[in-house]
């Protein structure tokens, strides 16, 4: 480990071990954004919605538990979450045969507090963010479990930056790589991984307006908090930045782009009808971004879409996005 991040062998390491535990999601070429937005941009996308559990969590899961000791893993789990991280640390600790007890908000989508429980984790409700980290601190203390951050830490990192590892290795050659951001583990991990193996690739953060805290980070030198997460992209609502994973970003993350909530119910629906697939706001913004703010600056250039989960239930995929022939 040094001070910039985990080493490239450490993050191929990592994937080694894991093995099936993972799955290693295609990369595929997005004809129908390309035609879409014009400009002779060559468009990817990288189907992490089709990890196990979902969404990318599962990695930085399943590298934290297997980073703990045989005592630490036994004593059990607990994390907090708006449901992705959940699912995740459940299915980690099912995977390394440990018990978790989850804290989730009590606005979470049903089918993810089912989908936690699944995998045999005990799930606990909150009011809201802020709460379910005071409840999750309580559950610490008072039982012993390890507590699972969804996005701090060097664990985090090396999972997060097999996601990177991959899209040098699926790739030749791409100038921009786009990426949600919600505490900032994921981006921290995988722009660590890419710089070190496609050191001039651009790494570009997209958040919600509702939840800007890495842009107020950003541009204050170090991690700021919001008081309220105002988007639909609940999986990237993170209540506030933390030092490692807004230090990764601060060296290796080239800028952020934001998109609103009317942008994202906007792609959603684009990228059921011209791909079919239903997608979470949260899995949409990096589309959004490329469709949006972000269109014209990367006409002709080669960019990667990391496209990072699909926890979404038809009801609510329904509910929020909106099939507008004008979003291209």
């Amino acid at each position: 480990m040094t001070a910039a991040g985990p080493d490239i062998e450490e993050v191929r390491g990592l994937r080694d071990r894991l093995g099936e535990e993972i799955v290693f999601t295609p990369v595929i070429r997005c004809a129908a954004i390309e035609a879409a937005i014009g400009g002779e941009t060559r468009v990817y996308a990288k189907l992490e919605f089709l990890q196990r559990t979902g969404t990318f969590k599962a990695r930085g899961a399943l590298a934290t538990l297997h980073g703990l000791s045989p005592d630490r893993q036994a004593a059990g789990v607990t994390a907090v979450s708006a449901g992705n991280h959940a699912i995740a640390t459940a299915y980690a600790a099912q995977a390394v045969g440990t018990t978790a007890k989850v804290v989730m908000v009590r606005t979470a989508n049903p089918s993810r507090i089912e989908a936690c429980r699944s995998f045999g984790a005990e799930v606990v409700l909150a009011d809201d963010v802020h709460e379910a980290f005071d409840v999750a601190e309580k559950i610490q203390n008072e039982e012993g479990r390890y507590f699972v951050h969804p996005f701090e830490g060097p664990a985090v990192a090396t999972g997060t930056g097999t996601v990177g590892l991959e899209i040098c290795e699926q790739c030749d050659d791409f100038d921009a790589v786009i990426v949600p951001v919600g505490g900032g583990g994921l981006i921290g991990g995988m722009a660590n991984a890419i710089k070190r193996l496609r050191p001039g690739c651009e790494v570009i953060g997209v958040e919600p307006e509702g939840a800007d805290t890495m842009h107020r980070s950003l541009a204050s030198g170090e991690p700021q908090r919001i008081d309220k997460v105002r988007t639909i992209a609940d999986s990237l609502g993170a209540p506030f930045a933390l030092p490692y994973s807004f230090g990764l970003c601060q060296l290796h993350v080239d800028r952020l782009a934001m998109v609103d909530d009317m942008q994202l119910r906007r792609t959603m629906g684009f990228l059921f009808s011209a791909m079919k697939i239903a997608v979470e706001p949260a899995c949409a913004a990096s589309t959004a971004a490329l469709m949006g703010p972000l269109r014209d600056e990367l006409a002709g250039k080669t960019v990667v879409l990391v496209m990072c989960g699909s926890n979404i239930d038809w009801a609510t995929f329904e509910e929020q996005a909106i099939f507008d022939e004008s979003v291209a």
